[in-house]
């Protein structure tokens, strides 16, 4: 792709979230979301190959039609009340559409079938925009929408995706399709707290975005497609595979990492709202989650696979990508719970 291109596209990816992000009509927000799909396809589908091609379509396909389906809850809203304004949403069709418009968006189980197969088909740069910069329209949404929609039907969603995004990762040995897992759980404790209390929802939705960048920009450096590519990753860097272990254990949301603070946070919010057996559920569904990434760095860490005398001296080599983004992020991601009380204030 030129580079005049790609920065039309890039432009407009960035421009449509933000116009989504500021809109109180819910046309506008309809166009903001629109531009942010069309930007993204050819981004998705740069590497010209079939599997490409399949991700960019389904892609194009489900967020269509959940646009379609917010496009439709706003004028049944607007028929109603006579208001296109985004937090006067009082209609109660608008609501269930609304909710499954941005589950599917979101890819909140049981929407969340497009998210592995699309990730799978792209390049890791790619799934980690889908992953990080494309979840903030939708989820900027969910912040305006939060007091109209059913408290009941999120915590369902966030349950399901929780519970989902643990099972289906189990199985995986591909990078793409465990971070696309890894996503779909993360998103379900946001979506769980964010009727409760939005100040955590928007505070995990950070720490995901900060955990999630770290590990892709390990993964794209360390050029680990699968589960068995990650074994030779020793070879490229030392200091990476320990970075990558420990940042493996922060997505697990282990304590004293960073990714302990919001589930940590969250699960006493739903105890204090008396709502136990949802917490105990989601305290499990972690655990599911917690098995996959500590696969991943047991063979990032603690296995040594055959290798020749060459495979020794790959670390000599300068790195072919930057590396300040990626130190910065894992920086946060690994040490910020000290912090914590600092951040509620």
């Amino acid at each position: 792709m030129s580079p005049a291109i790609l920065t039309i596209v890039i432009s407009s990816l960035a421009t449509g979230t933000i116009i989504t992000m500021t809109s109180h009509h819910w046309l506008m927000a309809w166009i903001g979301l629109e531009m942010n799909t069309l930007a993204i396809i050819p981004i998705i589908s740069i590497m010209h190959n079939p599997r490409s091609t399949e991700a960019a379509t389904k892609y194009f396909l489900t967020q269509a039609a959940a646009s379609a389906m917010i496009l439709f809850s706003s004028m049944i809203n607007a028929w109603q009340t006579g208001t296109w304004d985004i937090t006067n949403l009082t209609s109660e069709p608008s609501h269930i559409l609304l909710t499954m418009a941005l589950a599917m968006k979101l890819g909140l189980a049981p929407m969340h079938f497009w998210l592995p197969e699309v990730l799978q088909g792209s390049t890791l740069t790619t799934a980690l925009i889908i992953t990080t910069w494309q979840k903030l329209a939708p989820m900027s949404l969910v912040y305006f929408t939060m007091n109209s929609l059913s408290t009941t039907i999120l915590i369902l969603l966030g349950l399901s995706s929780s519970i989902i995004g643990g099972w289906g990762g189990l199985n995986q040995t591909q990078t793409r399709k465990i971070m696309a897992f890894s996503s779909i759980a993360h998103l379900g404790w946001m979506i769980m707290i964010s009727s409760i209390m939005p100040n955590i929802m928007i505070l995990n939705l950070m720490i995901y975005l900060f955990m999630t960048t770290a590990m892709f920009c390990s993964l794209i450096s360390s050029k680990s497609k699968t589960i068995q590519d990650t074994t030779t990753a020793w070879t490229l860097s030392p200091t990476l595979t320990t970075t990558m272990m420990i940042l493996l254990l922060s997505l697990g949301g282990l304590p004293p990492l960073t990714g302990f603070m919001p589930k940590w946070l969250i699960l006493e919010e739903l105890v204090s709202q008396n709502l136990l057996p949802a917490a105990i559920i989601m305290a499990m569904s972690a655990l599911l989650s917690l098995f996959f990434y500590l696969r991943i760095s047991y063979t990032t860490t603690l296995t040594l696979s055959p290798n020749t005398t060459q495979t020794k001296f790959k670390w000599r080599f300068k790195p072919k990508h930057p590396t300040s983004l990626m130190m910065t992020f894992s920086t946060i991601s690994i040490f910020l719970l000290p912090l914590t009380p600092l951040i509620l204030m």
